[in-house]
């Protein structure tokens, strides 16, 4: 199991069994790290891609190599900013990506040097309408390539079929906070099973909700 130690920058690696983890990247090693957030593991390969929010960039270990961003914060198409959350779409070969302090999801596929826009303002500018984000966390995506973006300050999961530009809010309910079960505080991660229900890290009010598939 990888473990993402933010607070002391570094992944973590537990073997099964044993009661004491390894650092696998960051920490004390040659290639640092800054506030790792999201780890993802490529089955076939090995490879393990992590979000380094904090350098705004996205790293693949064991090599160090920058995949995406790394060229400090801003919003040209060479650049992350904050980049939390972090999916492999395996399809397209690609990772979309939610740059946080942009208010975007966008796509950057392996070996390029830029990435396209997915969703959310071009400008990078928040808002609340079914084309806008207003700083995005966490992000998965189903077997049909249609993305689930947890909308944090918007309180609410927006679902993108491949390709569109207008989301669907299928969890919590626009710029409305609350703690009944049609509402969310502060959404910030997402994960799907393998029927494709939803699971929503409701950060504010401290639990985890299910949502049947949409």
């Amino acid at each position: 199991m990888y473990i993402t130690d933010r607070g002391n920058n570094r992944v973590q690696l537990w073997n099964t069994g044993t009661s004491i983890g390894t650092t696998t990247a960051g920490g004390t090693l040659n290639i640092s790290l800054n506030g790792p957030t999201t780890i993802i593991r490529d089955s076939i390969t090995g490879i393990v891609y992590i979000s380094d929010t904090y350098n705004h960039q996205i790293v693949s270990y064991p090599s160090g190599t920058v995949v995406a961003g790394g060229k400090s914060a801003g919003h040209s198409n060479t650049q992350l900013y904050n980049p939390f959350g972090l999916v492999f779409d395996s399809t397209t070969q690609s990772f979309p990506i939610p740059n946080y302090d942009t208010n975007e999801i966008v796509r950057w596929v392996l070996s390029a040097h830029n990435w396209t826009h997915v969703a959310g303002n071009i400008n990078g500018s928040a808002g609340s309408d079914s084309s806008s984000l207003y700083h995005p966390v966490g992000i998965t995506i189903d077997p049909m390539g249609t993305i689930y973006i947890a909308d944090a300050r918007n309180h609410r999961i927006q679902f993108f079929l491949a390709g569109k530009s207008n989301g669907t809010t299928i969890a919590g309910i626009t710029d409305v906070s609350g703690n009944d079960s049609t509402l969310l505080y502060s959404s910030y991660w997402v994960a799907l099973d393998n029927q494709l229900n939803l699971y929503v890290s409701d950060t504010f009010n401290h639990r985890v909700q299910k949502f049947l598939r949409y």
